[in-house]
């Protein structure tokens, strides 16, 4: 899985939590604070992230992404460690 594809789907999980958002005016360096997330809806978005990618990891682990940018880094970067994991099938 490529990082637009990350991008892709970490947007249409926003949208679904951030009903109210028009998608085409979201900047990638805008946080989710700036969209005016809460922290329910911050880790509803993070939450279904993770299981659209079948991604385990703490949500503390992404506090650090900043933005949306940082957030689609850190997945990537989870799900390429996960690829070069022997045993392991990379998905996407």
């Amino acid at each position: 899985m490529n990082k637009e594809q990350i991008r892709q789907v970490v947007m249409k999980n926003i949208r679904d939590v951030l009903f109210d958002l028009d998608l085409q005016e979201i900047p990638i360096d805008a946080s989710l604070k700036d969209l005016g997330a809460n922290s329910m809806d911050r880790a509803d978005i993070v939450a279904h992230c993770l299981e659209d990618l079948q991604l385990e990891m703490p949500l503390v682990e992404l506090r650090t992404a900043g933005n949306i940018d940082g957030l689609v880094n850190l997945l990537y970067q989870k799900i390429q460690c996960r690829a070069s994991r022997p045993g392991t099938a990379a998905k996407g």
